[in-house]
């Protein structure tokens, strides 16, 4: 992967949680929005497990895009 991914949980209004998937810099300072959540979830934990779903999607796609242009 070129970039860590950060996992960031808001809560922009009282009893609703926003995950946001950031691509940091070699010093961990965010660079720019991957992708972030449509909808609120009801707890910090309903989000932190969605958010951490879609990041180890992103990493995974991350790591077998290189591995499968290798193979070709």
């Amino acid at each position: 992967m070129k970039n860590p991914i950060k996992l960031v949980i808001d809560e922009p209004a009282p009893g609703s949680f926003i995950w946001t998937l950031l691509e940091t810099d070699a010093g961990g300072a965010p660079r720019k929005v991957l992708r972030s959540a449509e909808y609120g979830a009801d707890t910090y934990e309903a989000a932190l497990a969605a958010g951490t779903r879609i990041m180890d999607a992103e990493i995974r796609k991350n790591v077998e895009a290189p591995a499968q242009r290798n193979n070709s």
